[in-house]
């Protein structure tokens, strides 16, 4: 053996050990992730979003430790498609979510509403971060499927998630001491508690029994791994119940006492969102997560139906309710932290959607490189791990993140069939909030409907856009001044184009629901 060669060999090994642990360090830099949704949260319902009596100290403090958005939307104004769009950071009506879908019975219904699920073939968040090497839980509010826990359809665990405890839609009887509760499958029976504490209890102890294993794993020089959690409170959607003291802490303000436990609900969401932090630093895992916080969509409007006695949400200062295509349907509060990595007290009023978490999880979540030693700022040349088989409805945020602008060139758009207000279709692009109506003719307004099938897909798919109505954002989120009449022939046409580009590759990219597929 040369004396070279005896002399490169211990700092060739040394330069190799070191690469290996730089590659495992750097691996570790991917950050956890989290989701907290709620229902039916208005915009206005969080005391940092201007409510007035509501106190939310811990979502307060995650606004002010990360971004807050002024303008996050939602990719539904009503639950099922908001979560399907969520999962798979597409517009839900690729996915053939159309409206909320109830859980199916016996017989079969005469729109085919019994069949409709967020289907296998769709790429799910969870599925994409699994793959990239997380471990994956859920827990809370699933409402995916019509056909919850069975082997007909689709379940979370199916969709990637490791460990799911979920309900198909709402807490039963009500958020206090649930019944209705499945975990991996299995019926959990009668619980004693509120629902967002139960949810987010679940979560953290999946999250402790990964911890414990990963340092059995540290033992055999096993990698570490990041977790995804993804927790979909039930509250504020009724039924509501909340915790006799403090609705009693709101009786004072609020204007009744069923106003009072609305009030106690979002208040103990907040204490949930407490709790999480709290264990996050325990476990020492606060730093490096990233945890986005926001709504389905708009608020219930007071007593729409019997049991909506409670649903004293706020949309302040937007125009419309849940179900509706103006902003209040679909702008929620929207709140982003990563300690390690996200600059403090940021407000953006940038446009975002809960489509956009997909591609930004996906950018953050590939393994990084020996060389690369900034999460954010490296991440914005990787090359995407996304499907090229389909349509992605949202961008990256990590530009944004990064203190960069946000480039989004396709417009966000809705097209919601069962819309109480009478434009159903609406674009949001750069400053314009563009809301158009749905129309058999020149003459007759299309009907509603809550599904797209066999029956009725080749009359929706020959409606047109007309009866345009335009709203500047910069300062007018009130939809107040329509200024459709006011803007030249050239930007009419212009917005017009882009809008109908819109509806029109949508529309051949909507899946219909047939008996025998």
């Amino acid at each position: 053996m040369s004396v070279i060669f005896r002399f490169a060999l211990p700092l060739l090994l040394v330069a190799l050990t070191f690469r290996f642990a730089a590659a495992q360090d750097q691996e570790d830099l991917r950050p956890n992730i989290v989701v907290l949704i709620c229902d039916d949260l208005g915009y206005g319902d969080l005391e940092c979003y201007g409510h007035p009596q509501i106190k939310t100290p811990n979502l307060n403090a995650m606004a002010e430790a990360g971004i807050k958005f002024t303008s996050f939307y939602s990719s539904a104004p009503v639950c099922s498609p908001s979560r399907v769009g969520l999962m798979t950071g597409r517009s839900p009506n690729r996915a053939g979510v159309y409206d909320w879908i109830p859980p199916s019975g016996p017989k079969a219904k005469p729109d085919n509403r019994d069949l409709v699920h967020m289907r296998q073939s769709e790429f799910t968040m969870p599925a994409m971060l699994k793959k990239l090497g997380y471990a994956t839980c859920m827990s809370g509010k699933w409402h995916c499927n019509s056909k919850f826990n069975s082997d007909q359809q689709p379940q979370p665990g199916d969709a990637g998630f490791d460990h799911w405890f979920a309900t198909q839609n709402n807490a039963a009887p009500s958020h206090a001491n649930p019944t209705n509760f499945v975990r991996n499958g299995k019926p959990v029976g009668p619980l004693k508690g509120y629902s967002c504490q139960l949810v987010i209890d679940e979560a953290l102890n999946w999250l402790g029994e990964k911890k414990q294993r990963d340092a059995k794993q540290a033992e055999s020089k096993a990698a570490r791994s990041p977790f995804f959690m993804y927790i979909a409170f039930h509250e504020p959607h009724e039924p509501i119940a909340s915790p006799k003291k403090l609705t009693d802490e709101y009786e004072g303000v609020a204007e009744n006492r069923l106003e009072a436990e609305y009030f106690a609900n979002v208040a103990n969401v907040d204490l949930a969102v407490g709790k999480l932090m709290s264990r996050l630093k325990e476990l020492g895992e606060f730093e490096n997560t990233l945890i986005v916080f926001c709504s389905d969509n708009g608020p219930e409007t007071l007593s729409r139906y019997k049991r909506a006695n409670r649903s004293y949400g706020r949309p302040n200062p937007l125009r419309g309710m849940k179900l509706w295509t103006t902003e209040a349907g679909f702008r929620v509060a929207g709140i982003m932290q990563w300690p390690a990595k996200i600059q403090s007290g940021q407000v953006i009023d940038a446009p975002v959607s809960a489509l956009d978490l997909m591609p930004t999880f996906d950018r953050l979540g590939q393994p990084l490189q020996a060389s690369e030693t900034d999460a954010i700022d490296l991440s914005l040349n990787k090359s995407s791990g996304l499907p090229t088989d389909r349509q992605f409805d949202g961008v990256s945020l990590v530009p944004l993140m990064a203190g960069q602008p946000l480039k989004r060139e396709k417009p966000l758009f809705w097209v919601y069939y069962n819309a109480i207000n009478q434009r159903r279709a609406a674009m949001r692009h750069g400053k314009w909030k563009l809301l158009a109506q749905l129309s058999v003719d020149s003459t007759k307004r299309a009907g509603k409907l809550q599904n797209v099938h066999e029956g009725n897909a080749k009359q929706v798919k020959s409606w047109v856009l007309s009866d345009f109505q335009l709203y500047d954002m910069t300062d007018d989120i009130k939809e107040a001044s329509d200024v459709w009449d006011s803007i030249t022939d050239e930007e009419r046409a212009k917005l017009k184009t882009q809008i109908n580009q819109c509806y029109t590759e949508l529309l051949s990219d909507s899946h219909v629901w047939t008996r025998n597929q």
